[in-house]
């Protein structure tokens, strides 16, 4: 991959500024994402992150932490023990010299270094399933490596909405694959990343998924068509 995100987040980092990343997906047309997104801090950041920081807790491993700013806010504000991982090299070499002390370049069904309190998902966690007939794969790992009382907090969008309605009030989803799943494109400075699979999840949809795999769920918030979620371990002496 040529990691043009973790490059854009890099940039602005050393330079202050960085072009825009062009973002789109296979339903949706180019849209601008500044890079000062990923920046932000916790009173920029949307309903959905701030109650999802506010619910961590004990051990916390960040997965997908982009620029670290999630980290370094339970880190420093939290006092909590946190663990930012990443796969883009430059991003998390960012939440290095940004002062995240723990973190780690891995894909996660690759990573093993121990268990943890909290598992974080944001930023439409769901997205790192890729598809629904990987669900079973990436669930089966963040169980591993959930304690036994511990929680993760995931966040999805259900992307229904993008849909054209018909007459009986239905939408026109696709007839030969789930909705949510969706090709993912990312620009900078005139390259195109290789487009990556992402998934969108409706709240069902995960239930269902995290139930077959262990897991208890409930809707913590729900702010327009978002939400966060909670899995935890079922079936604990």
């Amino acid at each position: 991959m040529k990691d043009l995100m973790g490059q854009a987040i890099w940039d602005f980092y050393r330079g202050g500024t960085a072009e825009d990343l062009l973002t789109e997906t296979s339903i949706s047309e180019i849209d601008e994402l500044p890079v000062a997104y990923f920046f932000r801090s916790y009173n920029e950041m949307n309903q959905i992150e701030q109650k999802a920081l506010a619910l961590a807790n004990g051990s916390v491993l960040d997965i997908g932490a982009g620029a670290g700013s999630h980290s370094l806010y339970l880190q420093k504000e939290r006092k909590l023990d946190v663990l930012a991982l990443d796969f883009s090299r430059k991003s998390i070499e960012v939440c290095r010299l940004r002062g995240v002390r723990n973190s780690v370049c891995a894909d996660i069904l690759q990573f093993s270094a121990g268990t943890f309190d909290t598992i974080l998902l944001l930023m439409n966690g769901t997205g790192i399933f890729q598809s629904l007939n990987k669900i079973d794969v990436y669930l089966k790992k963040l169980y591993s490596l959930l304690n036994n009382y511990g929680q993760v907090l995931i966040d999805s969008t259900d992307i229904l909405y993008m849909y054209d309605r018909v007459d009986d009030g239905g939408f026109m989803v696709p007839a030969d694959h789930y909705y949510g799943e969706v090709d993912y494109f990312v620009h900078y400075k005139l390259d195109t990343e290789n487009p990556i699979k992402w998934l969108y999840l409706d709240f069902e949809t995960l239930k269902k998924a995290a139930e077959n795999n262990g897991f208890k769920i409930e809707k913590i918030l729900q702010q327009d068509d978002s939400f966060l979620a909670r899995l935890t371990k079922k079936d604990l002496n």
